[in-house]
């Protein structure tokens, strides 16, 4: 196990967790190693598939360092996707190019017998190889972001057999047989558990748990199916690991924000596009750190419009725990020089 303690490591990028409003604040970008960087490209090339990708340690760890060289983000992030845990389960994964996930779905109760919770470690060991290099690889001062997706969002995936908009396939199996759906939920859990204690111990100082589709639940199914899980993740990772803090990203759930950092216990959340900073600031004031809101799209149109939006989030989170970050992932048509352009506003004071 790694010898981690928040209260004594000089990584800027966990001041906010102690409670410090930093400034300039600590930057890091979600999906920030991808395909706008021709770099990342050219090795994707020679990884072959994405999966192969994900699980050659030596090439994910270079996507990931890429990003880290060119703009000197503060926090680094795995390379690896959601989707690794159901692939590891057992469940058929792979990747259509440019059509997205494909997966053998699995609909009812009897499908979960595919699913063996034993045998993830061989396919996990390798994200954790990865994770190991990278801490062995990266500046000193640079932090690193383990993750994994939620139990919610990685079931609907599970059973859509592929991303969908509505995730109606999921949310009918929960309404028809919420016990059965359940038992999927308390398999992703454990192996969600299981996935990060694995990759705190190899080196993250960090963790997000990502649920992308957190929005698409009606207020008590919110409750059971993205709080009930992540508050479980969060509390056997804290027995654990208690200094390691956790980010949690209920990604369109904007009218749950502040009833899920209660409720789970995480210590610090993303917040998507459509989050008022006026939130941010109470959930900050709360104690909580914050990060995210700078819309992906405006990285993409760059100039005055980027430089007019970092500074209104700069100023409405000052003097707060506060970590600079978009409300999505980077868009593959980003110019990588807009990426430049922001991480310079950012630290223009300092």
């Amino acid at each position: 196990m790694q010898n981690f303690d928040a209260a004594t490591v000089t990584y800027k990028f966990l001041a906010p967790f102690r409670g410090e409003a930093v400034s300039p604040p600590p930057v890091w970008l979600m999906r920030q190693a991808g395909r706008y960087l021709p770099e990342y490209r050219a090795t994707r090339a020679e990884a072959g598939s994405f999966l192969d990708l994900c699980y050659n340690p030596k090439l994910a760890a270079e996507v990931t360092l890429q990003p880290i060289r060119r703009y000197g983000f503060d926090a680094s992030i795995l390379f690896s996707d959601i989707l690794v845990v159901p692939d590891a389960l057992g469940q058929s994964v792979r990747f259509a190019e440019g059509e997205g996930p494909r997966l053998d779905p699995i609909r009812d109760v009897a499908g979960l017998a595919r699913l063996d919770l034993s045998k993830t470690g061989s396919k996990f060991a390798l994200v954790w190889e990865t994770v190991a290099r990278l801490r062995q690889d990266l500046p000193p001062e640079t932090c690193l972001i383990g993750f994994c997706g939620a139990p919610w969002t990685v079931a609907t995936y599970m059973v859509e057999g592929r991303g969908s908009s509505d995730q109606a396939e999921a949310r009918s199996w929960a309404y028809r047989d919420p016990d059965g759906f359940a038992q999927l939920i308390e398999v992703l859990t454990d192996a969600s558990i299981t996935y990060l204690s694995g990759q705190i111990e190899a080196g993250a100082n960090v963790l997000q748990i990502f649920d992308s589709w957190a929005g698409s639940l009606a207020e008590d199914e919110f409750e059971r199916w993205v709080i009930a899980p992540t508050t479980k993740i969060v509390r056997a990772l804290r027995a654990r690991y208690p200094h390691v803090p956790i980010m949690g990203f209920p990604k369109g759930a904007t009218s749950q924000l502040k009833s899920f950092v209660a409720a789970t216990g995480v210590d610090g959340v993303s917040c998507d596009t459509s989050c008022p900073l006026s939130i941010m600031r109470d959930v900050a004031d709360a104690g909580k750190v914050v990060q995210g809101n700078l819309d992906p799209l405006l990285l993409v149109a760059g100039g005055a419009a980027l430089d007019r939006r970092v500074d209104e989030i700069l100023a409405a989170l000052k003097g707060r725990p506060f970590i600079f970050n978009l409300g999505h992932g980077i868009v593959p048509e980003t110019p990588p020089e807009h990426v430049a352009q922001l991480v310079k506003r950012v630290r223009r004071g300092a």
